[in-house]
């Protein structure tokens, strides 16, 4: 792995677990094993690493929303996949919280650059549940009781806010409890 992936992994973790404001250079460079120097020759300010941190982010939730477009679509595994991938980080604190979650937490404080970047991860993440509601709905499978817009920015809430509520008693199996529930309320039950 070069320095480069790991100076981002470290602020990947540090702003999953104390957020922008509370990480610096040194804990990263403690982290990783380097200089300073090093970690500003790869990116020259803070803002720059942060930024990159969320822009790699954002590429995977690119590539999954093209992948919707291949093979067979079940819109059931794909938020489970979606919301079980966080389960396990939440669970092995691999990733204790959404890095663009945090950050959006922070907005207001945020270099107007990396607030940008925030906000298009979250874009860029309604699109994709959004994409897959309608599926859903088209094939029968979810129900929505309203916009499909509307609906994925609801879904999009009760993850950001499960991470929350997971955090805040400490037990990550709350996390489940919660998406669990905002998943039974988007599946078709059929009439008895």
């Amino acid at each position: 792995m070069s320095t480069q992936q790991k100076l981002i992994d470290s602020a990947r973790y540090l702003i999953q677990t104390r957020g922008y404001n509370g990480f610096s250079y040194a804990d990263v460079a403690e982290e990783v094993q380097v200089r300073k120097a090093s970690i500003h020759h790869h990116f020259p300010t803070k803002a720059d690493l942060a930024l990159a941190v969320v822009e790699e982010s954002r590429s995977g939730i690119v590539e999954q929303t093209r992948l919707l477009a291949d093979g067979t679509f079940d819109p059931t595994q794909k938020l489970l996949f979606y919301t079980g991938y966080w389960e396990k980080c939440i669970a092995d604190a691999t990733a204790p919280f959404c890095v663009a979650g945090m950050l959006a937490a922070e907005l207001p404080s945020l270099p107007e650059n990396l607030a940008e970047a925030v906000r298009a991860h979250f874009r860029d993440l309604s699109r994709w549940l959004e994409t897959i509601l309608t599926k859903g709905a088209q094939v029968g499978v979810f129900q929505l009781r309203g916009a499909a817009s509307t609906e994925a920015e609801a879904f999009m809430s009760i993850v950001y806010g499960a991470m929350l509520t997971a955090r805040a008693y400490g037990e990550p199996a709350k996390f489940a409890e919660v998406v669990r529930s905002g998943l039974e309320r988007l599946i078709t039950h059929p009439k008895s």
